[in-house]
């Protein structure tokens, strides 16, 4: 049988955005923005732990009280300089307590907005797959790329492009390897090193409510829509 591990990168400063104190740390509703996503993955019974892969150095994580989390928090100080190193970091770390067809979810601590539906969706499309997958949505807009003096050089059809999000789902196995084969590229998500290895990941379409925090109007938005997610959750209980 499978079991679900979540891994949380969060070695990370967030320089866009503008702050000393690093992103994941930020408050949001009160508490520091990283602990939405925790509680999201902690709240549903298939996940068996959350592991959150932090700096060597990082000084604030003792600032907070994750006690609620009980044992299901696992906490690793090997963070590296970049994402991709903090993941391979992280599941080299817990190489002892998971086993290679065991399934991971690399999750974004700057995207607090992960809904219970998102993460089931996920979880029952990818649970049978052979490769993985992750959520993403299909691009509405109109895409521009941009010249050297960043004037519009042309037009990008938008046929067929999905922004990609987080959680992405792997088997442990195969995300160790395909992140060991990059040959020095730093792929900004697991997906690309999957890819690396000429698989092709699951895209399991997600919506825009699960953004990522990346400038300062990100967070008053993210506010919003987990305000709204509370409020109707109370509703929904009375």
């Amino acid at each position: 049988m499978q079991n679900y591990f979540a891994l949380i990168p969060a070695a990370g400063q967030g320089a866009r955005m503008g702050s000393e104190l690093p992103k994941q740390y930020l408050a949001l509703l009160g508490k520091p923005m990283i602990y939405h996503a925790i509680k999201r993955f902690f709240d549903s019974p298939r996940i068996a732990c959350v592991y959150v892969v932090l700096a060597p150095d990082d000084v604030y994580w003792l600032h907070y009280d994750w006690s609620e989390f009980g044992d299901k928090l696992k906490p690793l100080h090997c963070g590296g300089e970049t994402r991709h190193a903090s993941v391979l970091n992280g599941l080299n770390a817990i190489y002892y307590a998971i086993s290679p067809k065991d399934w991971v979810l690399v999750h974004d601590a700057a995207r607090p907005c992960l809904s219970d539906a998102q993460l089931e969706k996920l979880c029952t499309s990818i649970d049978e797959d052979d490769v993985g997958g992750l959520l993403a949505v299909p691009v509405s807009d109109t895409l521009k790329r941009e010249d050297a003096e960043q004037r519009v050089s042309q037009t990008e059809r938008r046929e067929g492009l999905w922004q990609a999000q987080t959680p992405q789902m792997f088997h442990y196995g195969l995300l160790v390897k395909a992140l060991e084969s990059m040959d020095g590229e730093a792929p900004t998500d697991e997906s690309r090193a999957i890819e690396h290895l000429e698989l092709h990941p699951k895209l399991i379409e997600s919506d825009s409510m699960n953004l990522k925090v990346t400038y300062p109007h990100d967070l008053e938005l993210a506010e919003l829509i987990l305000e709204n997610r509370d409020g109707q959750r109370n509703h929904n209980q009375k």
